[in-house]
């Protein structure tokens, strides 16, 4: 970087030849010329000197923040430390890519639970389905307005998961307990009423003979799998009828007096063994491939079909919870006993050194998960009562979500643009307008 002198023998600030690029559509798009600015710029500046482009080509242009990636790296440094860090020179026209930075746009107010909020699923837009330590599962169509109570479980529910959503207004869902077992349930989520409609479980699911933790649905919808403290992963089907080979018994019980509704049950159809702790945490993405991660400080990747291990990743530390996602659809991220966000790519050889550590929080995580269409964005939660947005592209956060007044045990995306998260605070808040696209 060269240094100017005026005539006056004071120095001039550092200047630096830079093009700014973007892969946004219009109206988003600054010329190509390229300019010099100066090299102490941090983000702020150069957001600031966007907007001042972005406005000159157009006049009604409502200034908004931007991130920048030089290299594929964002900038969270001063201009011209990150290039000395990064060992960029400065002579030539430096390329600079500017998206938009990702903002909290808005905190809708808490939807209070009895006890503490230990699960939950946005996967499916319509609704959020919470697991509590009430024992009741709860559907909200929005903050606040809850549609449906799940009754029927007698301990905590650890863990809870949209089965099936698709196309119709019937929703499968199932949810894991520390009763020991599972339970499928179906509602109509268009179902109006002034009050939340009460349901119990279609089926349930009987075969664990310790606590479960997590509970994930294969894609089709058509079976589930589950982890468990007796360091088991049981899988099950799911549908109704009978000609399925895993129904145990149709059973009528009376209580009170009153004779219930017929309640199905159902066998493990096959049980993956090899962990040595409790299962913590188990994802289905592809019909022949679960992934698990356990108390044992292992990520294990499964064949379905064959019921055995394919990989093992140890991290030394007991893992709490597990989700695959980002580039290929193939990166693991998991969180456990320490503050630490390891992320791996089985890709790549020798893989149990993690790709990817991020480690901004202060106490252990309790839950991680890909945005569902981005390659770079992932979200953590953890006992230090945070929510954490990770970039791959930065080694800190894009943002601090600190909603809770208590640990953070559960969290997930919602509508695409919206963060999710329960805790001991026994809420379900809602951070909404955060895209990341």
């Amino acid at each position: 970087m060269g240094t100017d002198m005026d005539m006056d023998g004071d120095v001039e600030e550092r200047r630096v030849q830079v093009r700014f690029i973007t892969k946004l559509k219009p109206p988003y798009k600054v010329p190509k010329t390229s300019i010099a600015i100066p090299a102490n710029l941090t983000r702020l500046g150069l957001s600031t000197i966007v907007n001042s482009l972005l406005k000159a080509g157009d006049d009604e242009w409502e200034s908004q923040p931007f991130d920048f990636l030089i290299d594929g790296e964002l900038v969270r440094l001063p201009l011209e430390q990150f290039l000395l860090a990064k060992g960029i020179s400065a002579e030539k026209v430096l390329e600079i890519e500017y998206i938009r930075a990702v903002v909290l746009q808005k905190e809708d107010e808490p939807s209070l639970h009895d006890d503490w909020v230990s699960a939950v699923d946005g996967s499916c837009p319509r609704f959020i389905l919470t697991g509590c330590y009430d024992n009741l599962g709860r559907v909200w169509k929005a903050a606040g307005e809850c549609t449906h109570i799940l009754e029927g479980h007698s301990g905590a529910i650890n863990s809870v998961s949209v089965v099936n959503s698709e196309g119709t207004d019937s929703v499968a869902v199932a949810t894991a307990s520390k009763d020991e077992t599972l339970r499928l349930w179906k509602f109509d989520t268009e179902e109006h009423s002034y009050q939340p409609s009460k349901i119990r479980a279609f089926k349930i699911l009987r075969g664990h003979n310790a606590s479960v933790q997590s509970v994930a649905a294969e894609a089709s919808g058509s079976m589930v799998c589950s982890g468990s403290w007796d360091c088991t992963i049981n899988l099950w089907r799911t549908n109704v009828s009978d000609t399925e080979g895993d129904l145990v018994s149709i059973k009528k019980r009376k209580v009170k007096n009153k004779v219930e509704e017929s309640q199905l049950e159902g066998e493990a159809l096959s049980t993956l063994v090899g962990h040595t702790q409790c299962v913590s945490s188990v994802f289905w993405p592809e019909p022949n491939t679960i992934y698990s991660a356990s108390w044992d400080h292992s990520v294990r990747r499964w064949d379905v079909e064959m019921g055995k291990d394919l990989s093992n990743i140890f991290c030394g530390k007991p893992l709490s919870c597990l989700h695959v996602g980002g580039e290929g659809s193939a990166l693991i991220a998991a969180g456990g006993s320490d503050p630490i966000l390891r992320i791996w790519d089985p890709r790549k050889p020798g893989t149990s050194a993690p790709t990817y550590q991020f480690s901004s929080h202060s106490s252990w995580i309790s839950a991680c998960k890909w945005h569902s269409k981005s390659l770079f964005h992932l979200l953590s939660a953890s006992y230090d009562g945070k929510l954490m947005l990770w970039d791959l592209r930065t080694a800190w956060p894009l943002a601090i979500i600190d909603s809770h007044e208590d640990k953070v045990l559960c969290a997930d995306w919602w509508k695409g643009d919206s963060v999710i998260s329960g805790g001991v605070d026994s809420k379900l808040c809602i951070s909404s307008g955060m895209s990341v696209l």
